[in-house]
């Protein structure tokens, strides 16, 4: 098989730049539909004594009592069911809640949280630390792991991941909570995997082969690597959406979060980094064989 990805580098390149300026717009005025997590509110979780046709019946009700900043999921069955109220929210107002559900419906509480403003902008700015702090010392990893060509390459791979996922749960007001930031620093790991295994292989047919050209150079490895990356994503995508379908509203936006993340990872470390080191004009003497790594292979 060869296929000749870096024929379709600039149709990439284009649906990359157009995702990605969609993505900043949408972050930029509409900005993420952060959840409970980081806006502080309540929680409640329910269990029914009967089955609901629909969350409509309990939505209806709630708005008849002028109760209207809810979410409303739910949790594996139709008689468990999550509310979630984000923002300030007195006890008061959490026990009319409470009494509302108890004039209509018959139901055991199994769970209730209150989350203060201050713990969820706290919560908030720890996990943007941590995910800025994750891309950093992935950085400084992938400047020491290869020439620089590729490092900046695998920035630009593991930006344009992050920035897609953030920007489509933005767009399409997906709620963003713990769960989501956690799957963005499993994507950002997953995207680098990619990237170093991809980069490896073309490091090693340049050093085999130094008088050849880049892209048919690139567009060899890529084939080389189509088998393995083809099992691996697949494989991770089969049981990303069987997570989606079977794993309850709980880890649902997990499961999304993690699929867009692995389409976009597998897609950036072909495409991305592949399109920075052809315009960096990568060539086999960027890639000799250091006197460390000969000391290191055992060679004299």
């Amino acid at each position: 098989m060869n296929i000749q990805f870096m024929k379709f580098r600039k149709i990439a390149l284009i649906i990359s730049g157009l995702l990605l300026i969609t993505s900043l717009i949408s972050l930029t005025f509409k900005n993420l539909e952060l959840g409970l997590d980081f806006t502080g509110g309540v929680l409640l979780e329910i269990k029914l004594e009967n089955n609901l046709k629909s969350l409509e019946e309990i939505r209806t009700l709630l708005l008849e009592k002028n109760i209207n900043d809810f979410i409303l999921n739910f949790s594996g069955s139709q008689n468990d069911v999550i509310i979630k109220i984000p923002g300030q929210i007195e006890s008061a107002n959490s026990e009319l809640l409470k009494s509302v559900l108890q004039e209509s419906y018959d139901y055991d509480l199994r769970k209730e949280e209150f989350i203060g403003p201050q713990i969820g902008e706290e919560l908030r700015d720890q996990g943007g630390l941590g995910l800025l702090l994750a891309l950093v010392i992935m950085t400084i990893y992938i400047m020491f792991r290869f020439q620089y060509k590729f490092a900046i390459g695998a920035i630009f791979a593991l930006i344009h991941d992050v920035l897609i996922v953030l920007g489509l749960f933005s767009l399409f007001s997906i709620d963003f909570d713990l769960t989501v930031l956690a799957a963005v620093l499993a994507v950002i790991g997953y995207s680098l995997n990619d990237t170093i295994v991809v980069s490896d292989r073309i490091r090693e047919n340049f050093r085999k082969k130094r008088r050849s050209e880049a892209i048919p150079l690139i567009d060899r490895s890529l084939n080389q690597m189509l088998g393995r990356t083809l099992i691996t994503s697949l494989t991770t995508l089969l049981v990303l959406f069987a997570l989606l379908i079977f794993g309850g509203d709980a880890i649902q936006n997990f499961s999304i979060a993690l699929i867009i993340g692995v389409i976009a990872g597998t897609y950036s470390s072909i495409y991305i980094v592949c399109n920075t080191l052809i315009s960096l004009n990568v060539i086999a003497d960027d890639l000799a064989v250091r006197k460390s790594e000969r000391f290191d292979d055992g060679m004299p």
